[in-house]
């Protein structure tokens, strides 16, 4: 029998319900094929299915998050607490998923990547950032990223832009990032809508060979099913793909 893995998420303040938990981990169980946790960091426990491990947002050490400070709340700077050691009883090779994300294939060849750190490589980055939509490390392996953001703050913040930046810029020094196969994961905006006019005609399509689509900025995945960009100047038809793995 295969050892159980670890798939992680976190939620905090009130920019996702707890359907986005729920639906992450029904779509985590259709499409990984393994004995797996499923465990959900939060400040906010309410709605979240009794099947999912529920555990608060780690204190690390570090008064800023700690005392959960503005500037924490933004940028996905709480992920970072996922490198904290230890972290309740979990160890081991663990998968961490964004909330906004649509689960359309496998999950297993994540977990059969090898890499310290194995992350999205940023869409529109030239440079190494990744973007930590979905991350692959082993629990407990990355603890000096937050040593060097708790020492060093707030030098150790001032140059970059968000929390994506921050841990793959300071593991690249490293040597230990690498990145996903470019096809496994896709941007909602950028790889599945329709160019220009098309827009008006042809709903989203799901690119081939992708295995999660990332749902960043506007629109969400409800958003998507019932058509709404957010933007005026896009244009989305109601997306039915999304309506059939989003749930």
């Amino acid at each position: 029998m295969q050892e159980a893995v670890n798939v992680l998420c976190i939620k905090w303040g009130k920019k996702y319900g707890p359907d986005y938990v729920n639906k992450l981990h029904n779509m985590v169980g259709r499409h990984l094929h393994r004995p797996f946790r499923f465990v959900c960091l939060t400040d906010d426990g309410e709605g979240i299915d009794p099947a999912i491990e529920v555990k608060p947002i780690p204190m690390v050490g570090f008064d800023e998050f700690d005392q959960r400070k503005p500037w924490t709340f933004g940028h996905g700077w709480l992920k970072l607490t996922s490198f904290t050691a230890p972290l309740y009883d979990l160890t081991g090779r663990t998968l961490f998923l964004d909330l906004d994300i649509v689960i359309v294939d496998s999950l297993d060849p994540f977990f059969d990547r090898e890499g310290a750190f194995v992350v999205i490589k940023e869409w529109d980055k030239k440079d190494e950032t990744g973007n930590t939509s979905c991350y692959v490390y082993t629990i407990g392996a990355h603890t000096d990223a937050l040593e060097h953001l708790k020492n060093d703050y707030p030098a150790s913040v001032s140059a970059v832009r968000n929390e994506q930046e921050f841990i793959t810029q300071f593991l690249a020094r490293q040597g230990k990032l690498s990145y996903w196969p470019e096809t496994w994961c896709r941007s909602f905006k950028r790889h599945c809508l329709q160019p220009g006019i098309m827009g008006w005609f042809k709903p989203p399509t799901v690119p081939e060979g992708a295995r999660i689509i990332a749902f960043h900025g506007k629109p969400n995945p409800p958003d998507a099913i019932a058509g709404v960009s957010g933007k005026w100047y896009r244009r989305i038809l109601p997306t039915q793909w999304v309506a059939d793995h989003w749930q």
